[in-house]
């Protein structure tokens, strides 16, 4: 419901929530979002494409954003090209996004707020992705980090710099806001609201030229779409599956080994014995012998419990090593002093004192040399292929990084290498639907996409069991389908797109008749030509809620926003036509008093209320510190990429 009172609002939509929790760098590098930094010196003005405030945005920093921004798309749509997130907004979006991360930091250093090495250091701190083992910062982790981005510290402190003014300033600004209780109401009674009208759809086809293209037009069309046709990179992937199998040279276990081992862990195999317990705790040592004379007397302990508001526990099979922890070594003593059936003597543990009833005992005889003798030898073999498996794979990773390559490791190994078809990023077979790459390559797949050509690599399959050795053969970069294998579908799309043009003209003529008091339907048969007869629509906001948020049609959300008795006419996708939208009657909601949706609304509208205060405060930063675009520079930028064929 949430998008359809931003509608009314005539909200910007999305801008401040970039900045107004962009709090650590994390999001930056993880979600793709900010990689500016100011490490770029040197550049001459035309390589400027912005400055904000004293800050001068170099062509390179954009590039770097944009790309990172690419990536993280990526992430969402393995088969995006480059030429289809540029052509998508994609560019625009990250420059409007650097300009601001860029204004909010001008405008706090302007006005004398800061951020200090000490704190930046902190929030550096707190990222996950440059924490080792131990769960604390790793100098390692971090330097690893910054040389697979090509990034340097300072650049990456100035990203968390930027960040923490976004926290201090725009925060504090977008707090919630508290909306007039008549104005909420009028806006939860607006979900109730339902409404009637006509939409015709004047179709593209019924418009197209019947003659035509030539070849010079499919050829023109072509390349001004090309990024409509691009075919997505693919990548055939060779590789070959390894384990214990593969493994030559691994001694089984020995005598002195055997023996050695069952030495060592000899507390598994002597004697134990292990108790089950119906155990009580109370505060006092006369509680727990006031308890355990009535048990004498032939109460049982949990009835005795029970009459004194107190509750027992049922406890293991627990051995006294165990108990002894849990308790204390007092406690175990008793316990394991006690005949099954008995209760033990009261002991002084660590929540008060305990008393115990002991319900069974559990022994295992233990066990001799010989009698363990398989077991160990088991265990040992397991242990010595896993080493010897673990230390095939350093050697492996070695030899990659010496430059071996993945033919010379696989024959060294005994193996065969399988290649894949050709994959796209998704995992799924080129041109052929249905058909995906092996499950084996499903930790590697992400991997193979993001390296180079004849780059052999190790990925682990099962932990500690089977390995992957894998390389990419073959590398098809995206690019446009070659005119000639799709010169139909190109023609049948000009054809569309100049049949649109001629439906627009039309939808102009069917809505000023609909204007001057005809029905959609009596304005579209003097058209002519043969179209689909009118929808008439009879819905209502709370219908529009329920297909979900980003499932409403537009020519539906076009409805929504016009006055009653209004024409409007509106582009349908993809060429398809023209829609002619009128607006025949708004029948109002009816709201209870208590009606629950009234304070859901004040909560939504009080947080759109905020995101507003935030955009607003973000559009007084930019002009107090004044942004200038480059707008040469950022076309400039844009050619880069694109030319690049990713």
């Amino acid at each position: 419901m949430l998008h359809l009172f931003r509608s009314f609002m005539n909200s910007k939509g999305g801008v401040i929530a970039t900045l107004a929790f962009l709090i650590l760098i994390a999001l930056a590098f993880a979600a793709g979002d900010v990689t500016h930094s100011g490490g770029f010196g040197g550049l001459s003005s035309g390589d400027k494409v912005a400055v904000v405030g004293s800050r001068k945005i170099g062509m390179d920093e954009l590039e770097s954003a944009a790309r990172s921004q690419f990536d993280n798309a990526r992430q969402q749509n393995p088969t995006l090209t480059m030429e289809q997130f540029v052509a998508a907004g994609g560019l625009d979006e990250t420059v409007d996004r650097l300009l601001d991360a860029t204004a909010v930091a001008e405008f706090g250093r302007k006005y004398g707020l800061r951020a200090g090495d000490r704190l930046v250091g902190s929030e550096l701190a707190k990222i996950p992705a440059f924490s080792g083992a131990d769960g604390k910062f790793s100098d390692q982790a971090y330097r690893q980090f910054l040389a697979q981005r090509s990034l340097t510290d300072a650049q990456v402190r100035e990203d968390i710099s930027n960040s923490l003014f976004s926290r201090q300033m725009v925060n504090p600004v977008a707090v919630t806001g508290t909306i007039p209780l008549s104005l909420v109401k009028h806006y939860a009674a607006l979900l109730g609201e339902r409404r009637h009208g006509q939409i015709g759809l004047l179709l593209s086809d019924a418009y197209a030229p019947k003659q035509g293209p030539t070849d010079a037009q499919v050829k023109a069309f072509y390349d001004a779409h090309r990024a409509s046709y691009m075919r997505p990179e693919r990548r055939v992937i060779r590789y070959a599956e390894f384990g214990a199998d593969q493994l030559k040279n691994v001694t089984p276990a020995t005598d002195a080994e055997i023996a050695a081992r069952y030495k060592s862990d000899s507390a598994l195999y002597a004697p134990s014995e292990k108790r089950r317990l119906t155990q009580l705790v109370v505060p006092t040592e006369a509680a727990a012998k006031a308890i355990a004379d009535e048990v004498a007397k032939g109460k049982t302990l949990v009835a005795a419990a029970g009459e004194k508001g107190l509750a027992v526990a049922a406890i293991g099979p627990v051995d006294k090593p165990a108990l002894s922890s849990q308790a204390s070594a007092a406690v175990a003593d008793a316990v394991f002093a006690t005949p099954q059936g008995k209760l033990s003597a009261p002991a002084r543990g660590g929540l008060g004192w305990y008393v115990a009833k002991v319900d069974a005992i559990e022994k295992t005889p233990g066990k001799t040399l010989a009698q363990a003798r398989a077991e160990i030898a088991d265990k040992l073999n397991t242990e010595k292929r896993n080493a010897a498996l673990e230390d095939s794979s350093s050697k492996i990773e070695e030899e990659f990084e010496n430059g071996s390559s993945l033919a010379d490791v696989a024959k060294a190994l005994g193996l065969t290498i399988q290649s894949t078809p050709e994959l796209v990023g998704t995992g799924q077979v080129y041109d052929k639907p249905g058909e995906t790459a092996p499950k084996v390559l499903a930790r590697a797949l992400q991997t193979a996409f993001e390296m180079d050509e004849g780059q052999p690599q190790l990925a682990e399959v099962e932990a500690g069991k089977t390995f992957l050795i894998f390389d990419v053969g073959k590398i098809t970069a995206a690019a446009p389908a070659p005119l000639a294998e799709i010169h139909d579908a190109v023609a049948a799309a000009w054809r569309r797109a100049e049949g649109d043009k001629t439906a627009k003209d039309a939808a102009d003529r069917v809505t000023k008749l609909v204007q001057g008091g005809q029905t959609v339907a009596a304005a579209m048969a003097k058209e002519g030509v043969k179209l689909p007869p009118p929808d008439q629509v009879n819905l209502s906001r709370e219908d529009l809620a329920k297909m979900g948020r980003g499932r409403v049609a537009p020519v539906l959300a076009l409805m929504f926003s016009m006055a009653e008795g209004t024409v409007k006419r509106l582009e349908a996708p993809n060429n398809n036509g023209w829609f002619v939208v009128k607006l025949d009657d708004v029948e109002p909601g009816k709201l209870a008093p208590n009606d629950p949706l009234i304070a859901k609304s004040a909560e939504q509208l009080g947080q759109s209320a905020g995101q507003e205060y935030g955009e607003e405060f973000l559009d007084a930063a930019r002009k107090a510190v004044g942004v200038q675009k480059n707008k040469d520079a950022i076309e400039a930028v844009r050619k880069r990429l694109v030319g690049n064929g990713n």
